[in-house]
């Protein structure tokens, strides 16, 4: 009660005519943080809600926990696994040391901690270079800031190596949030995921650090294949010599990126989204067909040269980012398609190219991120042209 009094206190300074009014976005930003928006309709009809703009992002953010939590004890797992073998170094190994934390894998707390040293700096940075740019463009445009920043942040974090450089970290963000989002208008307004622009630029920008078989990297002198660099160069049935079993990927004890490895968490999230009715589950269905279709083609078709074709499709949903991407970025609403027939096309579409990248162009074993930027694209098309067949089978009837 006295916080709220003390927002409504300091509110004339920061709205118009006031003397911090250049400063009012940041001013709404903490405040509707804080508490409910204070928007209510004032005439007919009196549509009432209370799932608002910010409760949309909070449902999402509350979606990746699960994501969030397995992917701090795979992180762990991983980097303790590989100090057993190769031994301790950096600041991480140090404060683990100095606290008596451990490098047991088999211990789940000592995985965690060691997780969170690798998460908190790379969230933490994408925070404070994002938010600035968000912050600084809502000040100049004298516009609230978006609660939107909020799911990119948390997302782009997520679908990041371990072992990514927090400057390249800040220099993705950046780039996702001025060229993805800001300069289309701001969030509402982009036609791309921001998430997915900030990865994609890390992606062949430093190729090294970021490619679809990115080599997990969390100990200087140790690396390892992702399940996606073997499938693409040696099939599926070489990943079991890899230590790697189809319950292994399901539920995400494997190398990749922080979020992105455990299928089961992001499932839980999906079902999170669709009980909220946050995601449009046509979209899913959509995905999966189009996934589903496209890898048992090519199973049948089959290849000599090419291993990746014998790929199953319940390996595909396992591997890579696909879960993750089906579940938070396919499902985004604003750079999806917005009519009902479209959703399932461009979920359909997204779900055929992520297998075509995956087997038909080796190069690039990942595909989801590719996949979905280019269903970004296509989604007003499909849109504008279902709209144009409803506008003529209606003109039909009427006629």
């Amino acid at each position: 009660m006295g916080l709220r009094s003390f927002f409504d206190r300091i509110e004339p300074d920061f709205v118009k005519g006031g003397k911090y009014e250049r400063f009012f976005p940041i001013y709404e930003m903490v405040e509707s943080f804080l508490f409910t928006p204070k928007t209510v309709t004032t005439a007919a009809p009196h549509a009432r809600s209370y799932v608002d703009m910010k409760r949309i992002m909070t449902y999402v953010v509350i979606a990746t926990v699960p994501c969030i939590l397995f992917g701090l004890y795979n992180t762990g797992l991983q980097t303790n696994m590989a100090i057993q073998q190769h031994g301790a170094e950096g600041w991480r190994a140090a404060i683990v040391e100095f606290l008596g934390v451990g490098f047991n894998p088999d211990n789940p707390l000592a995985n965690m901690f060691h997780g969170l040293l690798y998460f908190l700096p790379i969230y933490l940075v994408t925070l404070a270079a994002g938010g600035a740019w968000e912050v600084l463009f809502a000040t100049v445009r004298r516009h609230e800031v978006n609660e939107g920043f909020l799911v990119t942040s948390m997302l782009y974090t997520l679908i990041l190596p371990a072992s990514t450089p927090l400057w390249q970290v800040a220099l993705g963000i950046s780039f996702g949030v001025v060229i993805g989002k800001e300069v289309f208008g701001g969030t509402g307004k982009n036609f791309l995921n921001p998430a997915l622009v900030g990865r994609a630029f890390l992606y062949f920008a430093y190729p090294a650090q970021m490619s679809g078989d990115t080599i997990w990297t969390p100990v200087d002198g140790f690396s390892g294949a992702t399940a996606l660099s073997v499938t693409a160069s040696e099939g599926v049935a070489a990943l079991p010599s890899y230590g790697i079993t189809w319950w292994d990927a399901f539920i995400g004890t494997i190398q990749g990126s922080m979020g992105e490895t455990s299928t089961v968490a992001c499932l839980i999230g999906l079902a999170f989204l669709l009980t909220t009715r946050i995601a449009n589950y046509r979209m899913v269905v959509g995905c999966l067909a189009g996934m589903i279709g496209f890898s048992w083609l090519l199973n049948m078709i089959g290849s000599d040269t090419n291993p990746a074709f014998a790929t199953p499709w319940y390996w595909h949903l396992v591997i890579g980012g696909y879960a993750f991407g089906l579940v938070f970025m396919v499902t985004e609403p604003v750079s999806g398609s917005h009519t009902n027939l479209g959703r399932y096309i461009y979920g359909a579409l997204i779900g055929f190219m992520v297998v075509m990248i995956r087997v038909l162009n080796p190069a690039f074993p990942e595909g989801m991120m590719l996949a979905i930027l280019f269903g970004n694209v296509f989604a007003p098309l499909i849109d504008y042209f279902v709209v144009q067949a409803n506008i003529r089978r209606r003109a039909r009837r009427n006629a």
